[in-house]
Formats: C-alpha cells, structure tokens, sequence
C-alpha cells in the first residue's frame, strides 16, 4: 500500500531549498543554474522519500503497457496532429528567431550606401555621387546586450517547457479518453443486456398475469426497473459521443473522420505505476522547468535595466569613395572616418530608475511564482499517492460487492423456482446486482483515470521521450 507522506520537517527543508535555487539565480545570469537548481531539487524529494513505493520499472511510453495498437495510433496521430502542439511549436521557433536579433546585438551593425545627387544653385549643376560603408559597433563593456541576450535565451527554453507541458497533456487526455469511452461502451453493453433480460422476464409475467398465476404488482415493478435501465441509455450514448468528439478534437479530425473500435478488455488492466527514479520524476517536471527559466528571464531583465544607468559606449566608422564631379562615381576621392562614441542619459536617470524598479518587483513576482509551482508539484505529488490508494481500496470494495451481489442473485434465482421466495424479492436481488456491476465498471475505470493522473503528475521524465516519438 501506498503511505508515502511529506515529513513533517520537510516544509522547513523545502524552505531551505527554494532559498538557495532563488538565490543561485539571482546571482547568475546564466540559464545553466537550472541544471543545479534540478540537482538540489532532485536531491530533497529524494531525502524525503515521495513516491519511494512507486521505484520499478521506466516509465518511460507508460501507455503502452495497455498493447493497444488502436491507442498507440492516437498517441501518435495527436502528437503530429494536435494544432494546439502546432501552434506551441510556431511559438517557440519565433522566441528562437528571436534569441538569433538579440545575439546577432552583440556583433557590429552596418551597411553599404550608395548615392547619386544632381543639384543646381543659380543655374550652376552640380554632380555628386559615394559609395560608403558604414559600421556601428555597440560596445558591450557593462554586459547590458548580453544580459538581454540572457533574458531571449531564458525565454525560449521557456517556451520549449510550454511545448512539453503540452505534450504531457495531449497524451494524458488522449489515454483518459481512451479509456472512459471504452469504459461507456462496456457500460452500455451491460445496460442493453439488462434492458433485454428485463423484457424477457415482462413476457413471462405478462403471460401468468393473464393466467391469474402472478399479481400485476410484479409486472409493474419490472416494467418500472425496465423503464429505469431504458433512461440510462440516452446518458451514456451522449457519453460516448463526448469521448468520441475530445479525441476527434486532440487528433486534428472531425468528429466523422474517426473510428474507435471496442477493447473491452482494456477497462479491467491492471496497469502498473512505476517510476525509475521518483526524485527526477519530479524535479524534472516542465511546469517547474518554465517556473524556473521565466525567473532567469525576469532576472536577466532587471540586470539589463540596472545597466542601462551606465553610460553606452559605441564605435562608429565608415570607409567610402565620392566624386564631386560625376553622379556615376568617377573621378573619386577616398574618405574614411571613425568616431567613439559615449552616451550617458543623465536627464533620462528617473524614468531609468522606474523602469529598474519596475522590473525588480517582476523578478520578485516570478520569484514567487516558482516558489509557488514547487510547492504545487509536491503537493501534487502527495495527492495523487493518496488517490492511488483511495482509488485501490474503493476498488476491491467494489468488486466484493458484484461478488456478493452475483452470489446473491443466484441464490434468488434458486430460491424464486423452488417456490422459496416471491418474485419481487428476486427482482430486488437483480436490482442490487446492477446497482453493482454498474458500480464495479465505474471504479474500474476510475482507477485506470487515477493511475493515468500519476503518470501525468509524475511526467519529468517520460515527457522528454515525447520527442522522439
């Protein structure tokens, strides 16, 4: 059984730890401080043993412990398909177009010009013509460009976060799809069988009420019970055109363009929750990964901000030809001139003091940020072991009741054509073996919903397989 909790010293700890992430970040403004703060990370799930019970075997493609060729296609088909996936990826080429403008700062700037010009003063025509090449270099002596460099590069890892945090729920949503609509068609099986037994056995009533050999009571209660199962199915059939039309929608198809064939096995797998290492499981999550780079993003920015109180050093140059007789650059001359250049927007010192400001309570509310989505990816973590078990024990609670329940019907069976007892108590028995057959179906597939939230919750590493899918 699953009992694993956080420690009640581990809130300190957890402290502890986002203290000295935020810190390692605040003093860098590398994104290679992510690699750290995941070792640090790592390193206290580790120490207080969450998700310990669940150490086996890799995780890694969890869903195809099902052997399910139809849901492998669908994994695979949302994957390319998705537009939501399509549209993260466009996302994250433009941050990429984007860190390429911001490195691209660091190099010179420049161009060639050429001119031709004819003017007349007084009826006097006067030709003129260059060609020059001019260069503008930004001296980077402060780190002020390299640190928006860092801010473009911490944004686009950012993205790429987003782009598995999707994935993770393209797959999750596809396998809980999957699942409830075979778990409503196993359901509407069993209705239609019910709702068949129970118009055989109105038959048969029908035919010894008008014998006078059964009262109408019976009749009626079964007509009622019929009547009941009858009313179920209009739920169930709009169940499974909701699952039908969620997949549709994950995959890139219409509603029509998609067939899903029945797998009735599927609902009683028992499909296994292992983790190759818990730690990691967690402490790669993406969610917490974005958290952290968007905190280096805000960083960086603030550092940038901070520089932009220094002065701003730049070489100009230019290097050409010109001729003041010919607008077709004959008879040149050469020219060359080169200029440094310093810049330092004293005047501007308040609105640069505001913008810095303005940016260091940024940081300070991504700061919190991370520090939220660590605590609610532990939190996380500890909810969904305690819902595996929950989920576990409800489970064999339910199948002990179709059990007794099955036994029971058979011995009213038994009893009803030995004469032993009336009809109406073995209608009552066929209701309560309903009641739960319907009962055990829906914990199954809750438990299978349970077991796919683990995976989802616990996805920092089978998520970076995703990829190569």
């Amino acid at each position: 059984m699953i009992n694993s909790l956080l420690p009640s010293n581990s809130r300190l700890a957890l402290t502890l730890l986002l203290t000295n992430v935020i810190a390692g970040c605040a003093t860098s403004n590398k994104v290679d401080v992510h690699l750290e703060n995941q070792q640090q990370l790592q390193h206290f799930v580790a120490e207080v043993e969450i998700a310990s019970e669940l150490a086996g075997a890799s995780e890694l493609n969890w869903w195809q412990q099902f052997n399910s060729p139809q849901l492998n296609l669908l994994i695979q088909e949302a994957l390319t398909n998705n537009y939501d996936l399509s549209i993260s990826h466009l996302r994250l080429k433009s941050a990429l177009a984007r860190l390429g403008a911001e490195q691209a700062m660091l190099l010179p700037q420049g161009g060639l010009t050429i001119s031709s010009e004819r003017s007349s003063i007084d009826e006097a025509i006067t030709p003129y013509s260059t060609a020059s090449l001019g260069l503008n270099w930004h001296l980077d002596l402060f780190g002020r460009v390299t640190a928006l460099v860092n801010a473009a590069n911490a944004s686009a890892l950012s993205q790429a976060e987003q782009l598995r945090l999707l994935q993770i729920e393209v797959v999750s949503s596809v396998v809980s799809g999957y699942i409830s609509y075979q778990g409503n068609l196993q359901k509407h099986h069993i209705i239609s069988q019910q709702i068949d037994a129970l118009q055989q056995s109105i038959e048969v009533l029908q035919a010894s009420v008008d014998e006078g050999v059964t009262s109408e009571l019976d009749l009626n209660r079964t007509k009622a019970q019929l009547n009941q199962q009858q009313a179920l199915l209009p739920e169930i059939e709009f169940l499974l055109h909701r699952d039908n039309s969620a997949l549709a929608y994950i995959t890139g198809k219409t509603l029509s363009d998609l067939t899903l064939m029945e797998q009735r096995e599927l609902i009683n797998f028992d499909l296994q929750v292992h983790l190759t290492k818990p730690s990691e499981a967690i402490a790669l999550r993406p969610d917490i990964s974005k958290a952290l780079y968007q905190f280096s993003q805000a960083t960086a920015l603030s550092t940038a901000a901070s520089k932009a109180l220094l002065p701003d050093i730049s070489l100009r140059a230019f290097a050409g030809i010109l001729s003041s007789t010919s607008t077709t650059l004959s008879n040149t001359k050469q020219q060359w001139q080169v200029s440094p250049q310093i810049e330092w927007s004293l005047l501007s010192y308040p609105a640069l003091l505001a913008q810095r400001d303005a940016q260091q309570y940024l940081s300070e509310a991504a700061y919190n940020e991370y520090q939220k989505t660590v605590l609610n990816a532990i939190n996380e973590s500890e909810l969904s072991l305690h819902k595996l078990v929950k989920e576990s024990n409800k489970q064999q609670f339910a199948n002990n009741r179709y059990h007794y329940a099955n036994k029971a019907y058979l011995q009213a069976q038994a009893m009803f054509q030995e004469g032993q007892i009336p009809y109406l108590s073995l209608l009552d028995a066929r209701q309560d073996l309903l009641a739960a057959e319907e009962n055990a179906v829906d914990s199954a597939i809750s438990t299978l919903l349970t077991k796919v939230n683990a995976y989802h919750t616990f996805n920092g590493r089978w998520s970076y397989a995703l990829s190569s899918i």
